[in-house]
C-alpha cells in the first residue's frame, strides 16, 4: 500500500510541476508578444544554445549564450512575431528534464496583414531549472525565408549575433 501512495504522490507532483512550467511559460510568451522578452530571458542558463534551422535568414545556427538569446528574441520582438504555447510535455527528473513545447506562431505586417504563420516543435534540455540546450523544429522552414523576406522589404532591421 505505500508503495502505491508514493507511486501516487510521485505522479501528482510531476503533474503539478507541469503546470506550474506552463503557467510560467504560458506568462513570459504573453510579455514577448507584448514586445518584452527578458522574463523569458530568465529561463535560460548563461551557457545556453540555440540551434536554430540553417538557412539565408536572420535566426540561422547556433545562438550562443544568454547574450545570444537575447539578440535572437529582439529578432523575434522587432518582426512582431506573436507565439502561443499549445502544449507541453516533459520527461527525465526535475534537476535535468527535456521539455517538448508546441508553439505556434504568426506575425502581421504593420498594417494588419498576416505575413507569417508556421507550428513549431521546441526540444528544450534543462539543468537545474535553467534551460541548457534547445532546438526547434518547424513545421515549414519555407515560411521563415519568406518572413525574413518580408521583414527586409519592410525595413526591419537585423539584430546580429554579435
Amino acid at each position: 500500500m505505500k508503495v502505491l501512495v508514493g507511486a501516487a504522490a510521485a505522479i501528482a507532483g510531476r503533474a503539478a510541476l507541469v503546470r506550474l512550467l506552463e503557467r510560467k511559460f504560458q506568462a513570459d510568451v504573453a510579455q514577448l508578444n507584448a514586445g518584452d522578452h527578458t522574463a523569458l530571458l530568465g529561463a535560460y542558463a548563461d551557457d545556453f544554445v540555440l540551434h536554430f534551422h540553417e538557412g539565408p535568414h536572420r535566426w540561422s545556427g547556433d545562438w550562443v549564450g544568454k547574450t545570444g538569446m537575447d539578440r535572437f528574441l529582439r529578432n523575434f520582438v522587432a518582426a512582431r512575431i506573436q507565439g502561443e504555447i499549445r502544449e507541453i510535455t516533459t520527461s527525465g527528473p526535475p534537476w535535468a528534464m527535456t521539455l517538448w513545447v508546441r508553439f505556434d506562431d504568426h506575425a502581421e505586417a504593420p498594417d494588419g496583414t498576416r505575413i507569417y504563420d508556421n507550428s513549431t516543435v521546441l526540444m528544450l534540455r534543462t539543468r537545474m531549472g535553467k534551460v541548457v540546450e534547445q532546438h526547434d523544429f518547424y513545421l515549414d522552414t519555407g515560411r521563415i525565408l519568406d518572413l525574413d523576406r518580408k521583414l527586409t522589404e519592410l525595413g526591419v532591421e537585423v539584430v546580429p549575433k554579435v
